[in-house]
């Protein structure tokens, strides 16, 4: 098991308060280091969980390659405040991401931390249809086109 941080040294990258500031609050004093999570469950869904959002957490080198994509959702009366869930289960219960977000780096190991906020999309589903989103790992952005 891995930690989610590198260490205690992570400091926030061009600070500013925004309107989900307490979704994020909650998720860094949960996420603190030396937090660790069991892998994730293979089949969890948000519906059953009563999943108000979802935080993804992508760890990266500073300037570089991506090390990690994940995603925790945040429960109620289960004696953690988080659980690690999959893309899909994002797809399942039509989340979407908010255009919230708030960056994170640690200087000591060139480590570059994003956090992002989804919530279940607000389209009344009896009048529109579902979103058919496709889940990030499965667009491949080096294709050519022609």
């Amino acid at each position: 098991m891995a930690t989610l941080f590198c260490c205690s040294s992570i400091e926030p990258f061009k600070p500013k308060y925004i309107t989900h500031q307490s979704m994020f609050t909650t998720f860094m004093q949960w996420a603190s280091y030396p937090k660790e999570v069991p892998p994730k469950e293979a089949s969890v869904s948000l519906e059953d969980l009563g999943t108000p959002y979802v935080i993804q957490l992508v760890r990266q080198v500073n300037y570089g390659r991506q090390e990690s994509t994940r995603y925790f959702a945040k429960v109620q009366d289960q004696g953690e405040d988080f659980v690690e869930v999959n893309e899909d289960a994002l797809i399942q219960a039509n989340f979407q991401k908010l255009n919230a977000y708030k960056n994170f780096r640690c200087g000591s190991h060139d480590k570059f931390f994003e956090v992002n906020v989804y919530q279940k999309d607000p389209v009344n589903k009896h009048h529109w249809r579902v979103n058919l989103a496709r889940p990030g790992s499965d667009i491949d952005l080096g294709a050519k086109r022609s």
